[in-house]
C-alpha cells in the first residue's frame, strides 16, 4: 500500500518534515517514492511548501494520505476540504408516566 506521510528532518527541537510518498511498510526514515513538499511546524504560522499537480497525481493512483498530511494538502488546495455531514438524529425517547 502507498502511504503520503511526513519524515522527520532538522535538529533537536526544531523538526522540519518532508512530505513524501512510499510504501507503508518501510520505515520512517527510509528511501521514497516521491517527494511532494516540505512542512514546517516552528515556522510562521505552519510554513508549507507543497506541489499540488504531485500531490493530486499521486492521490489520483491510490495513495491514501495520513491524517496530518490530509490536513496539510487540504489547507495547500491540493486535496478538497470533505464535506461536512449533519448529526444522525436520534429518537426521542419516551418518558414513563408516574
Amino acid at each position: 500500500m502507498v502511504k503520503i506521510r511526513l519524515t522527520r528532518l532538522g535538529d533537536i527541537h526544531t523538526p522540519i518534515y518532508r512530505v513524501i510518498v512510499t510504501d507503508s511498510r518501510k520505515p520512517r526514515d527510509s528511501d521514497y517514492l516521491d517527494l511532494l513538499g516540505l512542512y514546517n511546524p516552528k515556522g510562521n504560522t505552519g510554513e508549507t511548501k507543497i506541489d499540488a499537480e504531485k500531490a493530486k497525481t499521486w492521490l489520483a493512483k491510490g495513495a491514501i494520505p495520513t491524517d496530518t498530511v490530509k490536513a496539510i494538502l487540504i489547507k495547500a488546495g491540493a486535496m478538497p476540504e470533505p464535506a461536512v455531514r449533519a448529526p444522525a438524529k436520534t429518537p426521542k425517547k419516551k418518558e414513563a408516566k408516574k
